[in-house]
């Protein structure tokens, strides 16, 4: 093993130590405490940990321990669930991603404007039904991979496990429906989505501001006119002379120390609105939502060219590179919702 190919498998090695240990965290910190049921947002964190633990486990260990061994030394067999796990927690991985996009801008919607009502992804029903129909898309586009796969030896006699269609007709087919129903889509979703939830988010912001502006000119205003009124108080116990005849324990009671009324000091009626803890955590969450979109669309877009790339010109190197950056989204992304939900520290307290 050459030195660049030993740095490669290394960095392979590094991203699936991180995925590996960021994706178990977040399975085990969404699951439901003692005292609370199962919520959908935990349902979600779970599906979407359990699709990149298959990626991790199933395919990225070995695919490093065969960067390390310099060949492909799992058999054939292995080579069919190699290639048939590489799909299946691929795309459901993607979908997750997008259904987690959808209900946090439900849930960030709800929060901002309708008060925290129910929105429909609260329904479990609902969310168990989506979760199966994208892992039966899921295993759908993965059976070709399991069938038409065999691990040849390359031009420096290495062995590795690749996709073997039966003609190029076939393979580009697949590549067409595949990479449209299972990125493209699903893809086009995240954006839309995450461009509402930005939306949202500004907009929520120049509400506060507003409210804040206008509370501030009703204190000014409320102060000056506590000002005026304690003025026009001074100037009429000055003008009175000493023949008024009024009740000493009135005068004590209302010009305590003879310096006139006490000062007003009610608070104007309306304060700048204060954001409830539940609204802060929709935004937090709802940001670390973004955060994941914007890695999801820089990977995932940059993946779904080199597939497009590869059927038209059929390179190892572009495949290589394909798989590289598909394994550094499931590395990274656990830890962006584990800060969102405020579950990345190692708190025991459930």
């Amino acid at each position: 093993m050459d030195a660049e190919e030993l740095i490669e498998s290394i960095i392979r090695a590094f991203m699936f130590l991180a995925g590996i240990l960021g994706n178990n965290w977040l399975a085990i910190r969404s699951l439901p405490g003692k005292k609370s049921g199962i919520r959908t947002n935990e349902v979600l964190l779970i599906n979407l940990a359990v699709s990149n633990l298959i990626t991790n486990y199933l395919v990225d260990l070995p695919d490093t321990i065969a960067d390390f061994s310099g060949r492909w030394f799992l058999g054939e067999t292995f080579c069919h669930v190699f290639s048939f796990c590489a799909n299946l927690s691929e795309t459901s991985s993607i979908y997750t991603t997008f259904f987690i996009s959808v209900f946090w801008h439900q849930k960030l919607v709800g929060s901002l404007k309708r008060g925290g009502a129910p929105v429909v992804l609260d329904s479990l029903c609902l969310v168990g039904c989506l979760m199966a129909g994208s892992w039966t898309v899921a295993v759908v586009f993965s059976i070709p991979h399991f069938i038409f796969v065999s691990v040849e030896s390359t031009n420096d006699s290495h062995e590795d496990c690749v996709d073997v269609f039966p003609n190029a007709n076939a393979a580009q087919i697949y590549d067409i429906f595949y990479l449209t129903l299972a990125n493209a889509l699903p893809l086009a979703g995240i954006v839309c989505t995450c461009v509402q939830i930005v939306v949202t988010l500004l907009q929520s912001q120049r509400r506060i501001q507003s409210r804040r502006s206008d509370a501030t000119k009703e204190m000014v205003k409320d102060e000056s006119k506590r000002i005026e009124n304690r003025n026009d108080d001074r100037s009429v116990s000055t003008v009175s002379g000493p023949g008024t005849t009024e009740d000493p324990k009135d005068s004590a009671s209302s010009c305590p120390n003879g310096v006139g009324p006490p000062p007003n000091l009610s608070r104007p009626s309306q304060m700048p609105a204060k954001p409830s803890p539940s609204t802060s955590t929709q935004v937090r969450a709802a940001k670390s939502v973004v955060a994941v979109a914007s890695v999801f669309l820089v990977c995932w877009l940059t993946h779904l060219l080199l597939r497009i790339t590869n059927n038209f010109h059929s390179s190892s190197m572009v495949v290589e590179v394909a798989s590289y950056i598909a394994a550094s989204y499931t590395c990274i992304i656990p830890y962006i919702f584990l800060y969102g939900v405020k579950k990345l520290s190692c708190s025991c307290k459930r």
